[in-house]
């Protein structure tokens, strides 16, 4: 048994030491590269009695409606009772956003998101934010890629909110990621 338990743990170290020198995602650009973007992001929502999976999420948003657009991703944690991001309701939501993100100059970043409850974010082709469940707001783990050049990179977001307080926020940054302006979103 201490065996098992040696080699379970020198497994795990290798797997965690490997993600640690993972090469960043590479993110593909918009092609061809958007003009005339409004600024923020397109949302569709839709309120289930209830929702605990992005597996849920997904089917619900099969029947969403367009909302009022997003300002960008900086939706800080609310007080009890208040709205979820832009939807008509506080709790019970599942949004489905859409739009692009711009990235000023190419080279490798950090992006992260905050996030009450589930998340699956994806920028260029690539998962950057992931958290399947139900949380207060906390942070997805961070993920470096690697920007090849300067533009426009598709954004798409499957979030939902089920009870209680909710937030959406996303940091990017050569190094250390710092809030996202509003002026990076288009759609």
């Amino acid at each position: 048994m201490k065996m098992f338990r040696t080699a379970t743990l020198a497994a795990a170290a290798i797997m965690v030491a490997g993600a640690a020198f993972a090469a960043p995602l590479k993110l593909k650009p918009a092609n061809p590269q958007p003009s005339g973007l409004k600024s923020g992001l397109a949302v569709e929502y839709v309120y289930p009695l209830d929702v605990k999976s992005l597996n849920q999420a997904r089917r619900y948003l099969k029947e969403a409606r367009p909302g009022t657009p997003l300002k960008g991703l900086d939706y800080r944690d609310t007080a009890p009772g208040d709205k979820t991001l832009t939807s008509k309701q506080a709790e019970h939501v599942v949004a489905g956003i859409k739009g692009f993100v711009k990235f000023d100059s190419p080279g490798t970043y950090t992006v992260e998101f905050l996030t009450n409850d589930g998340l699956d974010a994806r920028i260029g082709g690539q998962e950057v934010g992931y958290f399947d469940g139900r949380q207060t707001c906390r942070e997805t783990p961070a993920v470096e890629v690697e920007v090849p050049q300067a533009g426009w990179y598709p954004l798409d977001i499957t979030y939902f909110q089920r009870v209680g307080t909710s937030c959406l926020l996303m940091r990017a940054g050569k190094g250390s990621p710092d809030w996202m302006p509003d002026s990076a979103f288009g759609y």
